[in-house]
């Protein structure tokens, strides 16, 4: 793994540094090019924009791995609330959550009764939730209770979960998971993962995600084509043009503030585009990520950042 991608991903999971740039101006603002503001008002202020530039959205109040149910409970009640005001606002708008954020971690009772009230939730308002993939040890419990809710009356095709292509299971868990009829978001990953669960090379996850993607976009489900890498766009787009899929059977997804330039074109090419937009205090593991997955990233934030 490159220098910089394991410099960041440590320095994700540092509580020191985690609470310092969670505290100050500077982090604040740092972080202001990924993050769409700390309160929900904030994000729906974003996603009314992103909408008028004919792009959807998901929205995620960051946090993950709590500690007891007062905090999993406090993250589904500002889930609701996102939920009310997507369906008073009419926006174009779907919500994704982690399991380690619902209590997972420490009662995965608790987690699968909140994400059953999200799942109800959007039921009753016509609305989608998305599981968030997290590390590996969580993998196949995330599967199986996304697989759970959706086989419950009346909840099949409002919950869908996110698959990571650099890990060697992949395959066969979208195997499954379009047998079953549930809707996948594609990734390459972005987690530290050890090379006998993960291919370590990126040619090799580059490779693994084009041939998941054929899998997907050739499914009868609509699916999302997670990713800012334009050769991986380019094969996504050849896939489709050359099996005759139409552009509305899939969408292309993106990180809000990354490659916003490619966003647009997208769009006025004719592609269904949706950002996934984060918001909320705890926006430091997140930030880190992001910076991983692309150090570029980095040397333009510094840049804007000391722009007058």
């Amino acid at each position: 793994m490159p220098l910089m991608r394991s410099l960041f991903i440590a320095m994700s999971t540092n509580r020191l540094m985690r609470r310092f740039g969670e505290s100050s101006h500077m982090g604040r603002k740092m972080s202001s090019r990924f993050v769409a503001g700390v309160e929900i008002e904030d994000a729906l202020l974003v996603a009314e924009r992103l909408n008028a530039l004919g792009m959807s959205v998901t929205l995620d109040s960051l946090g993950e791995s709590v500690t007891n149910e007062a905090e999993a409970q406090r993250a589904a009640k500002t889930y609701h609330r996102l939920l009310e005001q997507i369906s008073l606002r009419k926006l174009n708008a779907n919500i994704s959550v982690k399991l380690s954020q619902m209590g997972m971690e420490f009662s995965p009772e608790l987690a699968e009764r909140i994400v059953g009230g999200l799942t109800e939730h959007c039921q009753a308002t016509g609305n989608f939730l998305r599981i968030d993939m997290e590390g590996s040890a969580l993998t196949q419990q995330t599967i199986d209770l996304v697989r759970r809710m959706h086989a419950r009356p009346g909840y099949a095709g409002h919950i869908g979960v996110v698959i990571q292509a650099y890990l060697f299971r992949s395959e066969q868990d979208i195997a499954q998971l379009i047998e079953d009829g549930i809707r996948v978001r594609l990734c390459k990953g972005a987690y530290q993962e050890p090379p006998t669960v993960a291919f370590p090379r990126k040619a090799d996850v580059d490779t693994n995600y084009i041939l998941l993607a054929g899998r997907l976009l050739s499914s009868p489900i609509y699916h999302g084509i997670a990713t800012h890498d334009e050769a991986m766009i380019r094969a996504v787009k050849d896939y489709a043009q050359n099996n005759g899929i139409q552009t509305d059977r899939f969408e292309f997804q993106m990180l809000y503030g990354v490659r916003r330039d490619l966003q647009r074109k997208l769009v006025q090419e004719g592609y269904r585009m949706r950002i996934y937009l984060p918001f909320g205090q705890e926006w430091y593991p997140y930030f880190m990520r992001r910076l991983a997955e692309r150090p570029a990233n980095a040397l333009f934030v510094m840049r804007n950042l000391f722009r007058r």
